[in-house]
């Protein structure tokens, strides 16, 4: 199973434990893209629609959305019913048939990572008006270093030591990585990078339900995985109750290169 395909399998755990992403962050995109709010947008991996809603709050809603996962797919459908210019597709964006319509705007929410660099920035470049923008934005893990994320830490090293963070690279490294991934196709200019920080207070519940909708902790076996959100639900309690959530968001924008 790849990373992006576990997804499907945890849709009610993601609508209700995923953080939803910044408004300021919306804003910041239609402000770069000179976006009427009747332009076309596409939204490639909307998930439970967490993004699409963003879209939506600030009253743009002529939004096509292309999703690998069925169950995703049908949830986010049935989320935006009530707004029949929001098209839910389910397919892959590599094999998406867009039959040459063209976009004013492409986003993608902690989902275009997943797709080759080499094929989604051509098909980037090809759905996009001349004057076209991307906004493509990805959540960045931050790791913590107090005594309680030094003993969740301890837990992934005896149980899944490939998930130890501290051997991540930096957030820094991470989103210095994708801008020149970015910069690379060759096919995008102006290119700007925008970071937004916040800190959530998480229940013990709340944080191992939200670990549970990482592509990574799904792809472990399920004894590994229950024993080690055990574990760390029980370091959690024991510390308190509550644990500090760093949530970073970096956000992506350029310009079609004509």
């Amino acid at each position: 199973m790849e990373n992006k395909e576990t997804f499907n399998l945890v849709v009610s755990e993601y609508e209700r434990y995923r953080p939803v992403y910044p408004s300021e962050m919306f804003d910041d995109i239609f402000t770069y893209a000179k976006l009427d709010k009747q332009d076309s947008i596409l939204e490639v991996g909307c998930g439970t629609g967490q993004a699409t809603g963003g879209l939506v709050s600030k009253d743009y809603t002529n939004i096509t959305c292309i999703e690998l996962g069925s169950n995703l797919a049908q949830f986010t459908a049935d989320k935006f019913r009530s707004y029949p210019s929001i098209q839910v597709i389910n397919t892959s964006f590599e094999e998406w048939n867009e039959e040459g319509k063209l976009f004013k705007l492409m986003v993608s929410g902690t989902a275009f990572h997943f797709i080759d660099p080499e094929i989604g920035y051509r098909r980037a470049w090809e759905v996009l008006e001349d004057e076209g923008c991307i906004g493509f934005f990805l959540t960045v893990h931050v790791p913590g270093y107090d005594q309680l994320h030094r003993e969740i830490r301890a837990h992934y090293i005896a149980l899944a030591p490939h998930l130890d963070d501290s051997q991540y690279p930096s957030p820094d490294e991470v989103i210095q990585e994708r801008k020149e991934i970015t910069e690379r196709s060759g096919l995008f200019t102006d290119i700007k990078v925008k970071e937004y920080n916040w800190i959530q207070s998480c229940s013990s519940d709340e944080y191992v339900a939200l670990l549970n909708t990482n592509s990574k902790h799904q792809q472990l076996s399920e004894d590994v995985r229950s024993t080690l959100l055990e574990r760390i639900k029980r370091s959690i309690d024991h510390a308190g109750g509550t644990i500090d959530k760093h949530h970073k968001v970096a956000l992506f924008l350029g310009r079609k290169k004509v």
